[in-house]
């Protein structure tokens, strides 16, 4: 019976326990509940109304191509549209509206229908418009509608102008020599408001040689000028034209056009050599012929060479004179050989190049019969006073020459004949004996006289 008793108290004390375990839990329970139920009421209390997430959408960035249109040009709009939000945006007809600027296609619109833009996002909006007249600088309106509030409305600014580029030739010569090079620079300016892109030069036509032969240019900003060099070689009297082609945005391809005419003449830059100081010397069985030669030209003379030709045959040692380069307003001191029998005209071939390599040449022809007379073998050449040496002109020579003959020596410096030598003096001996004479019957009349009487 104690034994049944003390059972009884076990199940009594457990029963107790577990009431109390339970009774604990259901208190957990409907706290957590009532917890939950609080945090719901306080997210529901922090969502914003339409108006104010509209607010924290705004327009980001907004671009137009070409910067600056040409009238009725196509060209692109481009918006971007960010939701610094926290809740999402509906939209939906995004538009550009404008009279003179306008979307091409308004009905493939593709922005008509819905589209939600989460927070923390960007969209972005690229419309296709046209330009129309006149000129002038226009404010399209973007807008883009909201489903639950306002819109979104951001104005953006457009040129319009029909300005063209401007094109222009510099450092033109006065003449083109034929068969010559000559340097031009082609200036493409750019006066309008957008930068120009993808710009090839071409030259165009024929009768002339031109380096390059095409040129590219990535761009030309706005404002500012590029200067393209050519060099141009005629091969007779012609025009040479040259295409412009350029892009104004990424649609719209322009060309210009400009000629220049290639006007054959004598150069006014070349160099211009002289020859003067000239005398003659016969040291072998061939004459030597110094003096000086002068550029008096605008341009330098580079490898300049001097020879003689026919009548008269070039002979060693200076069948050929190197001057080698002749800076302007510089001259060089040169000697020539050569044999032959008439020197009423010798030539002298004077050659070069300038600084583009062209082969430039100029003949000069000199009459040497005054520069000699003959007196055996080995004997000098010279004028009418001084004697002439190799590489140092004098007497006459010295004074210059310029290509008239002169009279041969006499005495007292007159007298004598064209071609020198003995002959020069027969007029004057002629002209003593006559002097001596007359002086002899002047002395003697009376006796002549009185020989008369008495006959």
């Amino acid at each position: 019976m104690k034994i049944s008793k003390s059972v009884l108290g076990i199940l009594v004390l457990f029963l107790m326990v577990a009431a109390a375990s339970a009774a604990t839990a259901s208190a957990s329970t409907t706290s957590s509940a009532s917890s939950s139920s609080g945090s719901s009421t306080a997210s529901a209390s922090t969502t914003l109304s339409s108006e104010q997430a509209l607010s924290q959408v705004y327009v980001s960035s907004a671009t137009v191509d070409p910067q600056e249109f040409y009238p009725y040009e196509q060209g692109t709009i481009t918006v971007q549209v960010t939701n610094s939000g926290s809740q999402s945006v509906a939209f939906e007809n995004a538009d550009i509206l404008n009279n003179n600027i306008y979307i091409e296609d308004e009905e493939h619109n593709p922005y008509q229908g819905m589209t939600y833009l989460g927070p923390g996002n960007t969209m972005t909006y690229t419309f296709q418009v046209v330009a129309k007249p006149p000129e002038g600088t226009y404010f399209p309106l973007f807008t883009l509608a909201s489903r639950d509030a306002g819109s979104l409305r951001y104005p953006i600014m457009v040129k319009i102008d029909s300005k063209p580029i401007e094109t222009s030739f510099s450092l033109i010569p006065d003449n083109f020599a034929l068969n010559s090079t000559d340097n031009v620079n082609l200036t493409i300016n750019n006066p309008r408001d957008g930068t120009i892109t993808d710009v090839v030069v071409t030259p165009m036509g024929s009768g002339f040689g031109i380096t390059p032969d095409k040129v590219f240019l990535e761009s030309v900003p706005a404002h500012s000028s590029v200067t393209v060099p050519f060099a141009i070689t005629p091969y007779q009297k012609t025009t040479a034209n040259f295409s412009i082609q350029y892009s104004n945005g990424a649609m719209n391809p322009h060309s210009d056009y400009i000629s220049l005419p290639l006007t054959l003449g004598a150069s006014k830059t070349a160099a211009n050599p002289v020859i003067n100081n000239l005398a003659l010397t016969t040291p072998g069985a061939y004459y030597q012929l110094t003096g000086d030669v002068t550029n008096t030209g605008i341009t330098d003379a580079i490898g300049m060479t001097l020879s003689t030709g026919a009548p008269v045959q070039p002979v060693d040692p200076y069948a050929q004179y190197a001057v080698g380069s002749l800076t302007t307003n510089d001259f060089s001191s040169f000697t020539l050989t050569f044999t032959g029998n008439d020197l009423a005209a010798v030539p002298i071939t004077i050659a070069w190049k300038d600084a583009n390599g062209n082969s430039l040449s100029t003949h000069q022809a000199f009459d040497l019969r005054s520069l000699a007379y003959t007196s055996g073998t080995g004997s000098t050449r010279t004028g009418s006073s001084g004697t002439g040496s190799t590489g140092s002109p004098s007497g006459a020579a010295a004074a210059g020459y310029s290509g008239a003959s002169r009279g041969g020596g006499g005495i007292f410096g007159i007298g004598g004949g064209r071609t020198g030598g003995l002959s020069a003096f027969y007029p004057v001996i002629a002209g003593g004996i006559v002097v001596i004479a007359a002086i002899v019957l002047y002395l003697k009349r009376k006796w002549i006289l009185a020989k008369f009487k008495k006959q």
